[in-house]
């Protein structure tokens, strides 16, 4: 890796925003942390990283500050609020925005920095913590030429599946969110297939094994449904998160013109499973829904009037 002559800043070091810093760590690049938990910045100052104070202390003096935050909200105040990062940051450098949002967001705030002479790179990340990590993560890259040359040897560092989408930030969020509606699709479905399976009194680890192997797989369901019959609903994913992304992702079909009948579904399904108390759950948490849902009685028929 082309190492950055400056500290790469990261704001926001949760699941995926602390594994890029301690990758970056690893290969020896200097890199400056902000973050409200006190035990993320514990573990990043282990790892070699400077802890900041506020946003405005870790961009100073960066050439790219990555933000890795939860959503819209939380990056335009990160940015742009009182003690913001973008005011403190030297002309020229360059956000690197991760977290799952909205296309216009992303287009909103490249428009923001690149009225103060701060570039953009749209950049929203896939793949979970240990792949973070490991340098084994997807980033999904929207930028302009110039700055996908100047960073792409960094980026390439932080993941291996490397995606160049487009040079017009905000077509990384729009790929983000297509991938996130069919993950919310797949999810939904697999939650579906283990319940059904259960309830034909098949046995639901043997059924997965089988459609881990045929037509019915896919990675999330995979993944998340082999944790669920076991019993671990220790966070990796939110449930909050799809939740959001499949909301968003919905918003984003709307400006199109569409409105996607099975993304539809899954949302809706995602936002019972915050209603029914697993908002802060492993999102294998879908199992217990479509149990949950299936254990109560249907509603009385209506009688016609």
């Amino acid at each position: 890796m082309s190492l950055q002559q400056t500290p790469v800043a990261f704001i926001g070091i949760g699941n995926m925003g602390l594994g890029m810093a301690l990758r970056l760590r690893d290969a020896g690049q200097a890199v400056r942390v902000r973050d409200l938990d006190a035990a993320r910045c514990a573990a990043a100052a282990a790892g070699g990283a400077v802890v900041a104070a506020s946003p405005a202390e870790v961009a100073q003096g960066c050439d790219l500050l990555v933000v890795a935050v939860v959503d819209a909200v939380q990056t335009e105040a990160v940015l742009f609020g009182p003690g913001g990062a973008a005011s403190a940051l030297p002309a020229g450098a360059t956000v690197m925005l991760c977290p799952t949002i909205g296309p216009a967001d992303v287009e909103r705030f490249a428009a923001r920095l690149a009225a103060t002479g701060l570039g953009c790179i749209d950049a929203p990340m896939s793949g979970g913590p240990a792949r973070a990590r490991d340098g084994s993560m997807s980033l999904m890259v929207a930028c302009a030429d110039a700055l996908w040359t100047a960073h792409e040897p960094l980026l390439r560092q932080l993941a291996s599946r490397l995606f160049r989408i487009s040079a017009k930030p905000g077509d990384g969020a729009r790929t983000k969110l297509v991938n996130n509606l069919l993950g919310a699709v797949n999810l939904a479905a697999a939650a579906e297939a283990m319940a059904l399976a259960q309830r034909l009194g098949l046995d639901a680890a043997a059924t997965l094994a089988v459609i881990e192997q045929s037509s019915g797989q896919s990675w999330i369901g995979s993944d998340r449904m082999a944790r669920a019959l076991a019993g671990d609903f220790a966070p990796r994913a939110h449930t909050t998160l799809l939740a959001k992304d499949s909301a968003l992702a919905l918003k984003m079909a709307a400006t199109a013109g569409v409105c996607p009948r099975l993304g539809s579904e899954a949302a809706a399904m995602f936002q019972a499973a915050l209603v029914a108390g697993y908002a802060g759950e492993d999102d294998g948490r879908m199992l217990s829904l479509v149990q949950q849902l299936w254990a109560d009685p249907p509603p009385p028929a209506q009688s016609a009037p």
